[in-house]
């Protein structure tokens, strides 16, 4: 990258640069652009396919001439609540799921492997925090942290409970498909990755893919759950894209599988770490809740 930026401040002749982690924001006379290093994905390629679909919510590529690396133009960002522009965020992303949704047809192995891969997961998280909890009532006397995770270990368990059980419902219901509904996902969805401007955008599809739409909302969620009311965005969302019964099921399963807590010689950080933990337990059920009420 180092030989193609001297090149590119030739060529632009910025009378300030700013390195901002792996970008460079070069200020020239002529305008701001954003120099990001090429990644494997052909993001030409991309921003093509994606302007074949009607969806142009990207900052524009400037040069991809140059190796290793892109040129970008810069897009100032409007300040905005986090609310405000997440729920921007969530329109554009159900706009981008719309305009590249298709169904694909798959082998009897495909839900399969995905009904295994999460049952996997389940198991060994019911494993890891059944040995926890057994090694922490074999202590004579037990740390705050390890007092703290036995008195909730029954959250934790019964997360994991709830979601073995539908799963294996999902997978009843999905099994004789020959069909799966996929689209173009950002696979990195985050606050971070969009940038509110003069209209949205969204940055760094260096892991997108073609995929189901469930992934992009669980990563969201995952990244964003403390701060936002993610009932209201996931029903925004809906409106707006609406998925079907199993899709749903497949989210709610995949949101509601609890993190696994690592405790170390540290018990400031057991307890901060067993605390989000369980705080993402709570706002999962939150959210999930009322999709299993009986009205």
């Amino acid at each position: 990258m180092n030989r193609s930026f001297e090149v590119l401040k030739d060529v632009y002749k910025p009378y300030r640069y700013t390195i901002l982690g792996k970008v460079t924001v070069l200020e020239t006379t002529s305008g701001t652009f954003v120099v990001k290093p090429k990644e494997k994905r052909d993001i030409r390629e991309i921003y093509d396919y994606l302007k074949s679909r009607n969806f142009s919510y990207f900052p524009p590529l400037v040069d991809d001439s140059r190796e290793g690396v892109h040129v970008f133009l810069y897009v100032s960002e409007i300040s905005l609540p986090m609310e405000q522009k997440a729920q921007d965020m969530i329109d554009h992303i159900a706009l981008l799921h719309q305009k590249t949704t298709y169904f694909k047809t798959v082998s009897s192995d495909t839900y399969q492997e995905i009904y295994e891969a999460i049952l996997s997961n389940v198991v060994y998280l019911k494993d890891y925090y059944e040995g926890l909890f057994d090694y922490a009532f074999s202590q004579t006397y037990m740390s705050p942290s390890y007092y703290f995770f036995t008195r909730n270990y029954s959250k934790i368990l019964s997360s994991l409970l709830f979601v073995q059980n539908e799963l294996d419902l999902w997978f009843s219901s999905v099994k004789e498909e020959k069909k799966q509904r996929v689209c173009f996902i950002h696979n990195n969805l985050s606050l971070d990755h969009y940038i509110s401007g003069d209209q949205g955008y969204f940055i760094s599809f260096d892991q997108s893919k073609i995929d189901s739409p469930v992934l992009d909302l669980v990563q969201f969620y995952q990244k964003e759950y403390f701060d936002l009311d993610f009932s209201s965005l996931f029903s925004r969302y809906q409106e707006k894209f609406p998925w079907n019964e199993q899709e749903k099921k497949l989210f709610f399963i995949l949101v509601s599988l609890p993190k696994k807590v690592t405790l170390s010689n540290d018990e400031f950080s057991n307890c901060h770490e067993l605390r989000d933990c369980l705080d993402y337990l709570y706002k999962t059920e939150e959210l999930v809740g009322p999709y299993y009420s009986v009205e």
